[in-house]
């Protein structure tokens, strides 16, 4: 599977947005990242709606929607709604994980669900027949900016092995720390897409820092 980069917003220029999605546009980016977060399920809160519309508008890239909420089930539709590719949610956060997956996917998007730091891949065993991407967080959510967790290697090669067994197709995105320097050991580990907001966005050259996360 080709590598997948996923420029996350929330680490772009807000004063400047089309700006920085413009110039995602013009880059080897293939999906944008939208972390949404409501200030309950993380420590923080992130954009809405209005910014997201407006967002989809001008950018070229998939869409790739991270929903850092609690009970995410009532704005599946309308988040699909905004065209989107990716839909993840976090597995602490569904009561009925297998329900919600299954609506996205009748909505037509890709069904993701995400896993803290904290939470282990095993967990997975039941419901990774029913999941097109798991998003590993290489950090504590909420926050941009954090220091990658090494422990996320194992985690992954351990999810690659189980996708072997029941999903082969199953993308395995990173979210959180990542950068030219380790995404190459997360390719090797079994990581299919990646998550990068800081290393893009602060790099003095960020078409050509998305060139190096892609060719890794």
């Amino acid at each position: 599977m080709t590598p997948i980069i996923s420029p996350s917003l929330l680490s772009a220029d807000f004063l400047h947005l089309e700006r920085d999605l413009t110039l995602l546009n013009q880059s080897e980016a293939d999906w944008l990242h939208l972390d949404v977060m409501d200030g309950v399920f993380v420590p923080n809160l992130s954009f809405g709606f209005p910014i997201m519309e407006q967002v989809a508008r001008v950018t070229r890239l998939k869409l790739d929607a991270h929903l850092m909420i609690i009970d995410p089930d009532r704005y599946i539709d309308r988040f699909v709604a905004l065209g989107l590719h990716v839909l993840t949610v976090h597995y602490e956060a569904c009561t009925h994980l297998h329900r919600t997956l299954m609506h996205i996917r009748e909505l037509g998007a890709l069904a993701g669900v995400s896993l803290n730091p904290h939470t282990p891949i095993s967990l997975l065993e039941s419901i990774l027949p029913y999941t097109d991407l798991v998003l590993i967080m290489s950090v504590n959510p909420g926050f941009g900016g954090q220091s990658f967790i090494p422990t996320t290697f194992e985690k992954v090669r351990s999810l690659r092995t189980m996708a072997e067994r029941l999903q082969p197709n199953l993308i395995i995105e990173i979210d959180g720390g990542v950068n030219t320097q380790n995404a190459g050991a997360l390719y090797a580990a079994g990581a299919t897409a990646l998550v990068a907001g800081n290393a893009i966005f602060k790099s003095p050259a960020p078409l050509q820092t998305i060139h190096e996360l892609k060719n890794a």
